[in-house]
């Protein structure tokens, strides 16, 4: 019996005999306990979950709480690192090239778009050279040297599309499947799904999420139980203090410890009075992760632990790179220890609207070097194989010009980039019109992309179900299809 299974096991018998509660409690002692008790509820989202209703079978992975056992298919993958580049890079001028773009520049598109736009929209080259790299040949522009480095590491998809052409609804559509309903998060579904591989940290987390364009929506758990909501870290793209909110009680850690303990004990009396609940058995739960936490977590929160050429090798002595080299060095120590779904943004940088050259030279600036240093480690300490890395935005930007040096966003056609043991290297699919407009050839949805990501993780998107409201809900709704072309 583990560790993990000895916790559960004290929990249930402690359940079992009935909630204990000091006679003594003073009106300071509620006060000072309720306080506390605050403090715990920004981790209530990554509890394992022990109600009768989303209860796991069993498992031979013993840290595992997830309830897809046996997995649906083999898997190529056991986490999932989404680089979520907010604001939506122009796939024109990255990775996806355009000769006829640049023969054409400053000329009309030739070819009619919605009748939603009156005036003809010129045609924009972007200033970035794009070359054929590495053995595969793969397409990268200049824009981002360091991800050019490792293009025979990289597969294009060079086509997808997706729903929504406002930040708000594109958004949505790639973090929970949805343009404009409140629903899961994918990393919510992969939590729910597989557990964390640690049994004292959550299966998801979010690094520098956004606060705008449905902010904690777009890794919350909806409907599914609160524990598979990400735990964040950060905001907007920040770094921020790398540490997880509220879960360092002041004073006295003994002292900590018997609070802990005695808000357990109030809620475990107001289960036992109220019937089963499962925001009080979420609260329980959320309470016993955090106290477990609080001597997993320092130790692999604590990037002072990394050598100083690999912190380097992030950019973290680099005022550009330092900020999201944190993040991507704090992901991989997270993949390390267990978390299967890790969200690192960008912040809403990449929407230039104006100023195209500018915004993306920062942009790229900030997080190429960081992202090819993530790829290396990983390769290096043998998880490159067992690793998705996932980057894009919500969308991609148009091959016209807005004002006078801009791009507007665009949804009908746009890359993803994915790389690690479950994709096929140094490989792009798909194809948009000659100038990058619409996705034209092999056409891959949001919904797609979301079932290839479960698939390489062990999970039929078909069969990954959550009954609520009367309905049997998937991440990928009525659709997707497993883009089995791209993976090895």
């Amino acid at each position: 019996m583990n560790q993990y299974q000895r916790r559960t096991l004290s929990n249930e018998n402690r359940k079992q005999s009935g909630p204990w509660l000091p006679t003594n409690l003073t009106r300071r002692d509620f006060g000072v306990t309720g306080s506390f008790a605050l403090g715990s509820l920004a981790v209530s989202g990554f509890v394992p979950w022990t109600t009768a209703e989303a209860a796991p079978p069993s498992s031979s992975d013993s840290d595992s709480t997830g309830v897809v056992r046996p997995l649906h298919v083999p898997p190529r993958a056991r986490r999932v690192i989404f680089l979520f580049m907010h604001g939506g890079p122009s796939h024109v001028d990255t990775f996806d090239y355009k000769p006829l773009l640049a023969r054409d520049d400053g000329k009309p598109l030739p070819f009619s778009l919605p009748p939603n736009i009156d005036a003809v929209p010129k045609l924009l080259n972007g200033p970035w050279k794009f070359s054929q790299r590495g053995d595969s040949g793969l397409w990268v522009s200049d824009l981002l040297p360091h991800m050019a480095e490792e293009s025979d590491s990289l597969c294009v998809i060079r086509s997808m599309h997706t729903k929504g052409q406002s930040h708000g609804q594109a958004v949505g559509m790639v973090n929970t499947g949805s343009d404009n309903l409140v629903r899961p998060s994918v990393g919510a579904w992969v939590s729910y799904a597989l557990g964390s591989g640690h049994p004292d940290l959550p299966a998801h987390i979010a690094i520098g999420p956004a606060t705008a364009h449905g902010g904690p929506r777009n890794y919350g758990a909806a409907f599914l139980p609160a524990m598979h909501q990400a735990t964040a870290i950060g905001s907007n793209g920040r770094f921020g203090s790398g540490k997880i909110p509220y879960l360092d009680a002041p004073g006295d850690p003994r002292e900590a410890q018997q609070r802990f303990d005695l808000v357990q004990r109030m809620n475990e009396l107001h289960l036992h009075r109220s019937g089963p609940d499962r925001e009080i058995e979420g609260a329980i739960e959320a309470m016993d992760l955090a106290s477990r936490m609080r001597e997993a977590a320092p130790e692999v929160f604590d990037m002072s632990r990394e050598s100083e050429a690999t912190q380097t090798a992030y950019g973290i002595d680099q005022k550009a790179t330092k900020s999201f080299g944190q993040s991507c060095l704090l992901a991989r120590r997270l993949a390390e220890a267990g978390v299967r779904f890790i969200t690192v943004s960008s912040g809403q940088v990449w929407d230039q609207h104006s100023n195209l050259v500018a915004g993306h030279n920062k942009n790229a600036l900030a997080t190429d070097l960081p992202i090819a240093a993530l790829m290396n480690d990983l390769k290096q300490r043998g998880m490159w194989d067992d690793t998705l890395i996932v980057w894009g935005g919500e969308f991609g930007r148009t091959p016209v010009v807005q004002g006078a040096n801009g791009r507007d966003h665009n949804p009908q056609g746009f890359s993803m980039v994915l790389a690690g043991g479950a994709v096929k290297p140094g490989f792009a699919y798909g194809e948009t019109d000659d100038y990058g407009y619409y996705s034209l050839r092999d056409r891959v949805h949001m919904h797609d992309l979301h079932a290839t990501i479960l698939h390489t993780l062990g999970i039929d998107h078909e069969r990954l179900t959550y009954r609520y409201a009367g309905r049997d809900f998937r991440l990928t709704d009525v659709h997707g299809r497993v883009v089995e072309e791209i993976l090895t």
